[in-house]
Formats: structure tokens, C-alpha cells, sequence
């Protein structure tokens, strides 16, 4: 490079750089670093040509200083010959937009930014009280958008003609709301309705505040769909919300006022605090508090019963907002609004969110008093993110609003594009072009018609805006699977070859690609249960994996389900098959009549799977230690047994056996272990202290079967992966011990370790598939 190169430089800035205020930023960093050149938006890319004597200052602070609610994902620089670099100038201009075929970044949904809720709350300011502020660098983005570039016109703001004063605003450079899609003002914008009341606007707002307070429930329209709120300190309306939802024991979401409340209720660990207020605003798994300093705490025990932590979000509209405070209204003589509300998903049991009015009116009326909506379009579902705060860092449970569709940036660029179904249960699908792979918003479970239906219709839509076009869909292995129908179904209308991936397998690439991890690693994949190669049931799995295979190294040690689907929902069952009849009776599993009847149906194999599921392993101990017998929602006894583990000051000490090997293939002595816990139960000991005892061992074992392998291939990075390592407890111990002895351990971050992550690690399967056919044939 000569000195004269080292003045100029084309940088390609890759990510959600677009409606965030990228270009007015490069430009004022382009003029304190006394560069000179242009920013120009490429429609994938944003295209930097800079001149000057700082430019290694200025590329650094590009990353560090870039507004808020961008997300750079991967940064280009090149040293390209002086005629490609515009005129000299004594400027940093800010140039015509050019669109270039290549990636396309839609933005995620992002929450109402600080500067736009102190506009909301000022009197002074004409968008004083206005339900749908925003700038450019907040609000609406994916569930508004039509279709790309994204511009007003395509998205469903389109409807809503902007004032003269929005249009100034929208089309001055200097503005806070220079291209700002969604602009809009009390003038000009949507406004607030009620679908069982006549009263609109704030009439409206205000009649849902006074409802909320005399303990009644409403469905609110949100960003992404609706949400079932009530008063979260108040028992009865909880109880009743949880009686008309068919929802008794599965803990709602709560959003609190402010981190004032949030801090006061629950323990917010460092680091949390930018997480919960930032551009996404997630819901966060919090503990709750067990002492308060000012009296007690004002959460009703029915909002997360027998669960020591909560879901919290922040308002992140300013409907949110208002709901919480409404100066207009706080000199009335009615109480003061509550701190806490519900805001839980608005939809049936096993149904996705309702996102328009029809859906609300036939799904939600039945469960609410009132329906505030608007008429702003949702073109695309986007639940709330949900995820808990592991290590000082994000851990997803459940990956959609503010979040999708961000792509995560994959170890290898493709050439083939690919469609990942996703999974049966927590369903996310996602599409994979070049080096980047796009999670949709979460979409549900894929027993309801209504959840495929949804999955569909966002597959078409989601495929449209990213302009991908996939050349392979890839399934689950099993064959019984909806969204198998779904897949074989898109692959016959687009004419594209279906394949299938096994779930365990698609799990570990999943948490590969994720790390950008490209060499073999130990897949530990734990979860409920996957459709095995050889046609068994596994869940409890060492796979030794790369990016073009596995090898089945280990197991849970096998075991029998006797009930068909109830053995999943009823974890004694689990049990029972799993003990002596003695310990069965004496530890009270079932009626006696039942006992009789799995006895029966082990002894007679009949209704009868084998499996090595490490979810049915942990709802068997839930049983046998009184944590919980049955599963009200998925993984509720695997929780409960968490939950008295971290309880317990120790654990037991237990020196049996950890695995047993079988020629080129071991188990992990599982069997042994719950039967010893029984033991122990019977004998008195603590069921806390056992517990802990079985997460401890299930650990130690983890490590001895990665050992196993390490010695005879050379292997020493192990994948943590499955919906079982949600369990941050058993996530921590595996970790510790897998570290301290040498192992790099992979762990999930922001796509979630369940099968809300699966379709990562379906995409990449496909595109390594069609890569190594094309190798094949040339």
C-alpha cells in the first residue's frame, strides 16, 4: 500500500443500516475526522468513499459510535484505483441512493426511543399525547413493510397521507425524522378505537385505564399483534384471565412502569439493565424479589405461581406508555393506575398472536371485557422476545420482535439459497443466502392449523421482502411432522428437491453456525425427543459433528415411555416405567390402577416407545422427588426440578456409576441414577438436596462422555444444545466442568438453544448439501 493509497478507502458496511439515521451519522463522524468523500445507501449495503489523514480513526469509531438502533454485522474495506473514488471535494456528502442486487437487511420492530417519549409527555411539543410517535430512529418496521426498499409508500403507513408539517420534517436532512417511514402526528396518523365501545381516540385510552383498574381484562393492539393485559397485583383479575386463557399454571409476562418498579420487584444483575431498556426490549427473566426494602411487593402470587422469576418487559410503544401514564387524566378522582400489568400473547391455546381485528374479535372477545385497536395494518406477526441473562450476556428462549429478521452471520459464504422449515414445536423458520441466514418472528406450535396456516403466509412474506428465492426446503427427519407437509408442500409448488435433516444433529449445527464455528466439535443435544436415523425415539444425544455429517457417539441410557402422548404430559408415567413396582406404590405415583395398567402395557409391549429423552428423564425425577407429576405447559416438571435444585444449600454425594460403554457406543448411566434418587427419597432425604444431586451427576456424566471422545478422535470443543440446556443451572455445570478440564465450550446466545433455533441448523444442512453436489459435478 503506498502512502497516497493510505489516504483513501472504500468501506461496505453490511447489517440494519437503513431507516436508522446510518447516513446523517457517517457524515458528522466523516466531518470530526476531517474526511471528505460520500456515504451513499446501496439498498444491501451502505457505501463509504473516504478520503483523508484519519481514516483509521474514523473506521474505528464507525462500530463504536453507530446509532443505537443499527446493527452492524460485517464491515468491507478495500483500497480500490483512484478513478472509482468520486471527485475531490472539500466536503462529506451524503449521495443518491443506488440499489444493488445482493443482501437485503430488513429492520426489526424497535421500542420507542427516549427522545420521542419525552416529546410524547411534553405539552409544548405537537405530537403531545400522540399514540404512534416515532423517529428515525424508532418504531414499526418488519410488521408494517410491504415490500423492499423500504419506503413509506410500501409499507402499511401508506394508508395514512402525511401533513405538511410531517412532510417537512420527513424530507429536511437535519431532521430527527429525515426519512422516518411511519411519521406520522395527532393530524395525520392512525387513531386509537375501541371494537365493543363506541369511543375512539384518547375517549378510548382512558375507558381501557379505568377498565384495567376496576380489575377488569383488554386485548391491546401492539406492534406485532395483540396482547391480554389486566392488573398485574390484582389476584382476581389474574385468576380469571388464567380460567378464560385455559391457562392455570404457565407464568404470564408482566410489563412494568418503569426500571424504578423493576429494580424494586426483581434482582436485575449487571449488565441486565441495558437489555431491558434498550432499542428491543425483550421480555427478561428475572428473579423475583424475596425481601423488599418498602413494604411488600405489589406482584400477585397467580402471575407466575411456584416460579421464583418473572418475565418483565418495559413499555415499548407509546400506547404502552400512555397506558401507564396519561397527565391529561391524573388530576380525575379514580385510583392510580397499577405499576405492573399482564401483557401476555393475545391468542387461544396452542393458536399464534391475533394480529387484526377479525382475528381479535372472534379469538380474544370471549377473554376480555374490551379490544382497544387501530388502524394501522400488521402485515407480519412478531411476538415478544423472550430470553434469560446467562454469563452477562443474552440467552434466547424465544427469538421475534426487535430481533427478527436480523440474519446471523454464518462461518462460509453459500452460493445456494435455502429455506429452513423449522420445528414442530416453537416454531421459526429461516431463510439462508451468501453468508447470512434470516430468522423469522417466532410463529408457534405447529399442532394448530391456524400456527401453519401463519407459518405460510409469513414464509411468503419473509421470502419476498429478503428477495431470496430458496433452492432447497429442509425438514425434520420425522415423518409425521406438519411442517414436513408444509415443506414437501412448498418444495412440489416451487419445483425444489425437500430434505431431510435428523432434529438432534440440526441442533449442534444450529449452535455451530451460530459461534461461526467450522471444525468438528462434540454435539451434547439435549431436549424432548427427535426421530432418530435408525427409527428410534432419541433426546439425550453425543453426536461427534461437522458441517458435512455426524457420528452417534453416546446416549442417555434408553428407556420406556408406556402411554403414547400422555407419557410427555405426565411425567409419573415416566417414572413408573422406570422403577420397581415397590417404589412406585411407596412413592404414591399414580392409582393403583394405573400402575397396573403401565405394568401391563411394559410387560405386554404395548403402547410402548424406547427413548433416550433427556426432557422425559428430568419430568421422571420431577415426579419421583414431589416437585411436580404432570405437565400443565411443556417443560413445567423439568422447571419445577430446576427450580428446587437452585434451592438446595448441597447436594447428596453419590458415587455410582457415570457411564457404561457397549463397543463403540456408551451410555450414560441414567438408570442407575434415578433409581438410587428413589432410593434416597423414600429413605427421607431432601428432595432439594436430590435435586441438586442429579444435576450435578447428569453433568459430571456429560463430561465423561466428551472425555470418551476426545480420547479416541482428538476432539476438545463441545456444542451445549437442546431446549434442556434452557436450564441455566444444568447449562453452568456442564460448562464449568467441560472448561476446567480443558474443553472450548459452544453455547447458544441470541438463537435459542429449543427448537425455536432448529431452522439455523436445517439452512445450513441444505446449502452444505447442495455445495457438495455441486463439487460432485463439476
Amino acid at each position: 500500500m503506498t502512502k497516497e493509497s493510505e489516504k483513501r478507502m472504500r468501506i461496505r458496511i453490511y447489517g440494519i443500516v437503513q431507516g436508522v439515521g446510518f447516513r446523517p451519522f457517517i457524515r458528522k463522524l466523516a466531518l470530526r475526522f476531517r474526511i471528505t468523500g460520500t456515504v451513499c445507501n446501496r439498498g444491501s449495503y451502505v457505501e463509504i468513499y473516504a478520503r483523508g489523514e484519519r481514516l483509521s480513526e474514523f473506521l474505528e469509531a464507525i462500530p463504536k459510535e453507530a446509532p443505537a438502533r443499527s446493527a452492524i454485522l460485517k464491515i468491507k474495506t478495500a483500497v480500490p484505483e483512484e478513478p472509482e473514488f468520486p471527485p475531490e471535494s472539500e466536503d462529506f456528502e451524503i449521495i443518491e441512493s443506488a440499489k444493488e442486487e445482493g443482501m437485503v437487511f430488513v429492520s426489526p420492530d424497535i421500542a420507542t426511543c427516549p427522545d420521542c417519549e419525552r416529546e410524547l409527555f411534553d405539552p409544548e411539543n405537537r405530537r403531545y399525547l400522540h399514540p404512534f410517535i416515532n423517529c428515525t430512529a424508532c418504531g414499526p418496521r418488519l410488521t408494517i413493510l410491504d415490500s423492499m426498499p423500504y419506503d413509506r409508500v410500501r409499507t402499511s403507513m401508506g394508508e395514512f397521507p402525511m401533513c405538511e408539517d410531517c412532510n417537512l420534517e420527513y424530507t429536511d436532512i437535519r431532521s430527527r425524522r429525515y426519512h422516518a417511514q411511519p411519521i406520522c402526528c395527532n393530524d395525520c396518523g392512525p387513531e386509537l378505537y375501541l371494537l365493543k365501545g363506541p369511543e375512539t381516540g384518547k375517549d378510548a385510552l382512558i375507558k381501557v385505564r379505568n377498565l384495567i383498574r376496576r380489575g377488569g381484562i383488554v386485548a391491546i393492539k401492539g406492534i406485532g399483534g395483540f396482547h391480554l393485559c389486566c392488573d398485574g397485583s390484582n389476584d382476581e383479575a389474574v385468576g380469571r384471565l388464567r380460567k378464560l386463557k385455559h391457562r392455570p399454571f404457565k407464568p404470564f409476562a408482566v410489563m412494568m412502569r418503569d426500571m424504578e418498579t423493576v429494580r424494586r420487584e426483581c434482582e436485575v444483575p449487571e449488565g441486565a439493565e441495558e437489555l431491558i431498556t434498550g432499542p428491543q426490549k425483550p421480555i427478561l427473566l428475572l428473579a423475583k424479589k424475596r425481601t423488599h426494602e418498602a413494604g411488600a411487593s405489589v406482584l400477585s402470587e397467580a402471575l407466575a405461581p411456584g416460579n421464583p422469576n418473572i418475565g418483565v418487559m418495559l413499555p415499548y410503544t407509546p400506547v404502552h406508555m400512555l397506558l401507564f401514564r396519561y397527565p391529561e387524566e391524573e388530576n380525575s378522582q379514580e385510583p392510580a393506575m397499577p405499576e405492573v400489568l399482564v401483557m401476555t400473547s393475545g391468542n387461544p391455546s396452542g393458536a399464534p398472536i391475533c394480529m387484526t381485528d377479525a382475528e381479535a374479535e372472534k379469538y380474544l372477545a370471549p377473554m376480555c371485557d374490551e379490544i382497544l385497536s387501530n388502524p394501522r395494518k400488521i402485515r407480519i406477526r412478531a411476538d415478544d422476545s423472550v430470553m434469560s441473562f446467562y454469563r452477562n450476556q443474552p440467552y434466547m428462549i424465544r427469538r421475534s420482535r426487535g430481533y427478527a429478521p436480523l440474519p446471523t452471520v454464518l462461518p462460509q459464504e453459500y452460493h445456494h439459497s435455502v429455506l429452513g422449515i423449522g420445528g414442530e414445536l416453537k416454531n421459526t423458520f429461516g431463510l439462508l443466502r451468501g453468508d447470512m441466514n434470516y430468522m423469522s418472528p417466532y410463529i408457534g406450535d405447529m399442532a394448530d392449523v391456524r400456527s401453519v396456516e401463519a407459518l405460510e403466509l409469513a414464509e411468503e412474506r419473509l421470502e419476498r421482502l429478503l428477495e431470496i428465492t430458496p433452492e432447497a426446503v429442509v425438514c425434520d427427519l420425522h415423518p409425521k411432522y406438519n411442517t414436513g407437509e408444509v415443506a414437501r408442500k412448498l418444495a412440489e409448488e416451487k419445483g425444489i428437491p425437500c430434505m431431510e435433516v435428523q432434529h438432534h444433529y440440526a441442533h449442534v449445527l444450529s449452535c455451530m453456525a451460530e459461534n461461526e464455528w467450522d471444525a468438528p466439535v462434540i454435539g451434547v443435544s439435549f431436549d424432548g425427543t427427535g426421530f432418530g436415523t435408525d427409527g428410534t425415539i432419541w433426546g439425550g444425544e453425543f453426536l461427534l459433528s461437522d458441517y458435512d455429517g455426524f457420528r452417534r457417539k453416546g446416549s442417555l441410557q434408553p428407556f420406556l415411555h408406556a402411554g403414547g402422548d400422555l407419557a410427555s404430559k405426565e411425567g409419573w408415567r415416566i417414572a413408573v416405567a422406570m422403577l420397581e413396582p415397590d417404589a412406585a406404590e411407596q412413592l404414591n405415583l399414580g392409582s393403583p390402577k394405573e400402575r397396573a395398567a403401565i405394568r401391563f402395557m411394559l410387560g405386554n409391549r404395548v403402547n410402548v416407545v424406547e427413548s433416550t429423552s433427556a426432557g422425559r428423564l428430568f419430568d421422571g425425577v420431577s415426579a419421583i422427588l414431589g416437585c411436580k407429576e404432570r405437565n400443565s405447559f411443556e417443560g413445567e416438571m423439568s422447571m419445577q426440578l430446576q427450580f428446587a435444585a437452585e434451592q438446595a444449600e448441597a447436594p447428596e454425594i453419590y458415587d455410582g456409576p457415570l457411564i457404561s460403554e457397549k463397543e463403540d457406543f456408551f451410555y450414560l448411566e441414567t438408570s442407575s441414577l434415578v433409581r438410587e434418587i428413589a432410593r434416597r427419597r423414600l429413605s427421607g432425604k431432601d428432595a432439594g438436596a436430590l435435586a441438586r444431586m442429579f444435576h450435578e451427576v447428569l453433568s459430571r456424566m456429560v463430561l465423561e462422555g466428551c472425555r470418551r471422545i476426545r480420547r479416541e478422535n482428538g476432539i476438545s470443543t463441545a456444542a451445549l444444545t437442546g431446549g434442556v440446556f434452557q436450564n441455566t443451572l444444568l447449562l453452568e455445570l456442564c460448562r464449568n466442568k467441560l472448561e476446567h478440564d480443558g474443553f472450548r465450550v459452544l453455547t447458544h446466545s441470541l438463537v435459542p438453544p429449543n427448537d425455536g433455533g432448529i431452522a439455523l441448523g436445517q439452512a445450513v444442512y441444505g446449502a452444505r448439501k447442495l455445495e457438495k453436489e455441486d463439487s460432485r459435478c463439476v
